[in-house]
């Protein structure tokens, strides 16, 4: 008996520390500068920002590379230079989604607690997992993918314990 009051209060004890922890609030990523974002250029290990990278001019980036570009890959350059200078305004920002989406991954911050991917997890084990890999396409899919699994996995774990309570309880 002494064994399953012990139980009882350190599975309300977890669940309090579960319950403490911070809801999905909305993680608000710090908007990217277009400066301080830097890339490879070359094979040299040679690295330009953004910013640079969009108002360099094709002869700048043939030194900087070292690589001489055909008529076809300036026109490209240019193009595709053209669409970097949209996707960033007056003050450096960067305003496409999806370079945010791609360099946010990299240097945006890491997320927090996700209690909707906990629960379906937690409640619903593998079919919850499941859920939470199907749910729409949206910033927050890993990490509901992997608060799915961690609520899973304390399912499990508590499972395991109350199991193994009731089997010594037997004896």
């Amino acid at each position: 008996m002494k064994k399953a009051t012990l139980f009882v209060f350190l599975a309300a004890f977890g669940l309090s520390v579960f319950a403490s922890l911070p809801v999905n609030a909305p993680i608000v990523s710090p908007k990217l500068k277009a400066a301080e974002i830097m890339i490879p250029i070359g094979k040299t290990g040679k690295k330009i920002s953004l910013l640079d990278l969009s108002m360099i001019s094709a002869k700048d980036l043939q030194n900087l590379t070292g690589k001489k570009m055909n008529f076809f890959d300036r026109l490209a350059f240019k193009a595709s230079q053209k669409k970097l200078k949209k996707s960033i305004d007056a003050d450096g920002t960067i305003t496409s989604k999806k370079i945010n989406k791609f360099f946010s991954k990299r240097f945006g911050p890491t997320q927090g607690f996700h209690a909707l991917g906990f629960i379906l997890g937690f409640l619903l084990g593998l079919i919850g997992v499941l859920i939470a890999y199907l749910m729409n396409d949206d910033d927050d899919k890993q990490n509901r993918v992997k608060w799915s699994w961690i609520g899973f996995g304390a399912a499990v774990l508590i499972t395991l314990v109350f199991v193994l309570l009731i089997i010594n309880s037997i004896d």
